[in-house]
């Protein structure tokens, strides 16, 4: 029991280690994708001292889970604000083809959604959401579709200009300008990073960029990040890019740990990959949606935007 115990608090401080490394080894970026449930595992160690009445063990092991509540309670916490118009917005990866195109149209019908990025978006794809409706549901779109994972797209409501494709990127990455009543313009960006197993020094230089791009978002109106970033929020790269202005939606809306990859397997999803990031305004409440086809689930946050300026 004793060696259990120590066991399971060695694998505490390990998913401790991992949420707070910024090492570049392919290994240990993959293994901090798992740190909350590694960071768990310290629960065996309390317990098991406890049983052996070790009280230093004990003692030990309730720091490890203490850290570890600190350092995932901003998930779960939550804050208020925003007081202009309300907007529900999507982000969806749509496994090149491989999604439903009626299923997701039809959530984004149900669910009034009024803004939808998309990544792995295909021409085969573009062409199904078309005849499913999506054009009619939300008949402004930016997009630029590629073979297997490289498509992005952007479906508003609302007029969208000033579209932008970002150079550089082994994946494409979109912005666009739409307009919003009671909000004026509100800058919507479409990203997608490469994956760590790419390798880990593309997918970090690859967010360090695109922080720079949000860095030079105007300043002075609401902006939308909805993306694959192939990061968790247990990567401290993931959690830079978090600097300044911008706040992932599940820590506004305290949504706590969303999962959304993989969900085509017969477990159910185990990381959270994909994000919508707020600025000039707050998320209410986060969900995630099974959209069959697909392996990730997609990601649905219902919004409160900052007033227009006058």
């Amino acid at each position: 029991m004793g060696l259990v115990a120590g066991l399971a608090t060695v694998v505490g401080v390990a998913g401790v280690g991992l949420h707070f490394s910024r090492s570049g080894s392919r290994v240990l970026v993959l293994l901090a994708s798992g740190a909350p449930y590694l960071m768990a595992v310290a629960l065996v160690g309390v317990v098991g001292f406890a049983v052996l009445r070790q009280w230093v063990g004990v003692g030990v092991a309730v720091v490890v889970v203490g850290v570890a509540v600190w350092s995932q309670a901003p998930l779960y916490a939550g804050h208020s604000g925003g007081d202009g118009p309300a907007l529900t917005v999507m982000q969806a990866n749509l496994l090149f083809d491989g999604a439903d195109p009626r299923a997701l149209v039809d959530e984004v019908r149900g669910r009034d959604v009024a803004v939808l990025t998309v990544n792995e978006l295909t021409p085969a794809a573009v062409e199904g959401l078309g005849r499913a409706g999506l054009d009619q549901v939300l008949p402004h779109r930016y997009i630029s579709p590629g073979r297997t994972a490289t498509g992005t797209g952007i479906w508003s409501s609302y007029p969208l200009s000033d579209t932008v494709e970002y150079d550089g990127f082994v994946l494409n990455q979109l912005s666009a300008t739409a307009t919003v009543p009671g909000a004026g313009p509100v800058t919507v960006y479409a990203f997608h990073p490469v994956p760590p197993v790419f390798g880990t020094q593309v997918w970090a230089d690859e967010l360090s960029r695109l922080r720079a791009i949000l860095d030079r978002a105007p300043s002075d109106r609401p902006a939308l990040v909805g993306a694959d970033f192939n990061a968790t929020y247990d990567h401290a790269q993931y959690r830079a890019f978090l600097s300044g202005r911008f706040e992932d939606a599940v820590e506004q809306a305290g949504a706590g740990h969303l999962v959304t990859y993989p969900a085509d397997k017969s477990w159910p999803p185990l990381v959270g990959i994909d994000h919508f990031l707020v600025a000039g305004g707050r998320a209410s409440a986060v969900e995630t949606v099974r959209l069959p086809g697909a392996d990730h689930r997609a990601l649905v946050a219902r919004l409160r935007l900052n007033d227009a300026r006058p």
